[in-house]
């Protein structure tokens, strides 16, 4: 297979990434397609699945005009982020846009299955119920639009739903259905209870089946809609931080992976889940391991948010080249990276973004470096909270978007503490292709496969500027600990007033 080609599509939150590569681990190409985030009231996040496969076929075309031979690729497989499901009707149509992974309306449900049934949610599904899971979306949908809900006859994650437009099947990987949080974590299956909980049949819910299995492959339709060649394999794919921190290099314990996304995550790799309510697990790509997620819920959304909101005219390099004007700590400038709630450690869904510290002496430069401090510090928080339980590290890969700018590689690094690694291709696309090759059997296992991954970059924290950082983190906890009472009254007065 010396010539074969590997396909991974991953499906972000605001775009779709094709990246094809060699059985030697080398990326051929790329291409992305945005994909369009709807948000038709304050807190909602909501996507159309017609725009992924729009964004698919797109990227796939690109893919083949730069010179790609699709009759080269052997196989193909899919991630996306967990969390997001397309419910569809008897025939086949979709009921309604996705909820997405970052909406916040299911609070009222969290709250309530929370008080009814939290210690067995978390028994059941390995995970704390709150607002980014889709057990809880299922529970708004039943209260807001009944209709909608008692039509649901199937329910597949993102990526799935996607793969059965290009092979017909209909399954999912464990992971995507820890995400749901509708599968029993200790037996492995659907849980009927949780089920009960969500008012839907486990009837609905797609067959488990495993990250690297072949699920099919690429029929005559979708061969004429891709250019993909028709009977290529498809192999099942998984959730994109999955993917991702493997990819990264994330092979073993005792090396964790940062990812600066649309949303920012801190993992680590178990040998066994420790089910609480403080970290979220999952399978891992790797056999017989877990990894450990703690998340927050902004990061390239909240640098996306400041350009928009502020910086359009110079945009993101020009943000970048301000921030590089302030000096560590901002003049005492904080950012709260808040802007749609908050997941660890704070699983508060009403958190709101600020900046505190605003005096006359700062300028657009202490508020571009502020954000990317303010991420960096929720991260720490993040961390913290894998500290706290035994399982943290000293050494982590970083990935994502945010990995682009040198300025705030550095600043993780010292905010961190960590010793920061960067990988030469470590995002979900790649990942993904790495999982194709597994499961055709190109690579003899995620070890082998893990042979193609190389660091390009390794970053030591500054001394001197992690020292202000601490103290600046200090600050950065008790600030929002002292806001929490006013962005709960400012969330409860806006939904009174609608």
């Amino acid at each position: 297979m010396s010539d074969a080609l590997l396909l991974g599509i991953d499906l972000g939150a605001g775009s779709l990434k094709s990246t094809v590569i060699t059985a030697r681990g080398e990326v051929v190409a790329n291409a992305s397609a945005p994909v369009e985030t709807l948000t038709p009231r304050p807190g909602h996040s909501e996507q159309d699945p017609a725009g992924w496969w729009a964004a698919l076929v797109t990227t796939l075309a690109a893919l083949w005009a730069e010179g790609v031979d699709p009759d080269r690729v052997v196989a193909l497989s899919l991630t996306a982020g967990a969390h997001t499901s397309v419910l569809e009707d008897a025939s086949g149509a979709v009921l309604r846009p996705a909820i997405m992974w970052n909406d916040a309306r299911s609070g009222a449900q969290v709250t309530r299955g929370r008080e009814a049934a939290g210690a067995e949610i978390l028994a059941l599904s390995g995970n704390r119920i709150s607002a980014t899971w889709t057990l809880p979306q299922l529970m708004w949908l039943a209260d807001e639009e009944p209709r909608v809900h008692e039509r649901i006859a199937r329910l597949l994650p993102a990526k799935d739903w996607l793969r059965r437009k290009l092979d017909g099947s209909t399954a999912t990987d464990i992971t995507d259905a820890w995400g749901i949080m509708l599968a029993d974590a200790t037996s492995g299956g659907w849980s009927p209870r949780l089920c009960a909980l969500a008012g839907i049949d486990p009837a609905v819910l797609p067959a488990i089946v495993g990250s690297t299995d072949v699920t099919g492959t690429v029929t005559a339709a979708a061969a004429a809609q891709t250019g993909l060649r028709a009977g290529t394999t498809v192999i099942c794919g998984t959730s994109d931080t999955n993917a991702e921190t493997y990819s990264a290099g994330m092979t073993r314990p005792g090396i964790g992976a940062l990812k600066l996304a649309t949303a920012a995550t801190v993992s680590t790799l178990t040998t066994t889940p420790a089910f609480s309510d403080d970290v979220i697990h999952y399978p891992h790509l790797v056999p017989g391991h877990a990894y450990a997620i703690t998340a927050t819920n902004s990061c390239a959304s909240a640098h996306r948010w400041l350009r928009d909101a502020l910086f359009e005219d110079i945009g993101f390099d020009g943000m970048d080249r301000k921030a590089q004007a302030a000096p560590a700590g901002s003049d005492g400038l904080l950012f709260h990276p808040y802007l749609s709630g908050e997941r660890s450690p704070y699983w508060d869904p009403d958190l709101r973004a600020s900046f505190v510290g605003l005096g006359f002496a700062h300028k657009a430069s202490h508020i571009c470096r502020a954000l990317y401090e303010g991420v960096a510090y929720s991260l720490r928080d993040c961390l913290e909270v894998l500290r706290g339980r035994g399982i943290g590290f000293t050494t982590a890969r970083l990935v994502g978007g945010g990995t682009r700018s040198a300025l705030w590689r550095q600043i993780i690094a010292d905010v961190t503490g960590l010793t920061i690694e960067v990988p030469a291709e470590g995002d979900a696309s790649f990942g993904a292709a790495l999982i194709a090759g597994i499961g055709a059997g190109v690579f003899a296992d995620t070890d082998d496969a893990a042979k193609a991954i190389r660091v390009d970059e390794t970053l030591q924290p500054n001394a001197a500027d992690a020292a202000v950082y601490d103290a600046g983190f200090a600050l950065f906890r008790e600030a929002a600990q002292a806001l929490t009472p006013v962005n709960h009254g400012l969330v409860a007065a806006a939904r009174g007033a609608r």
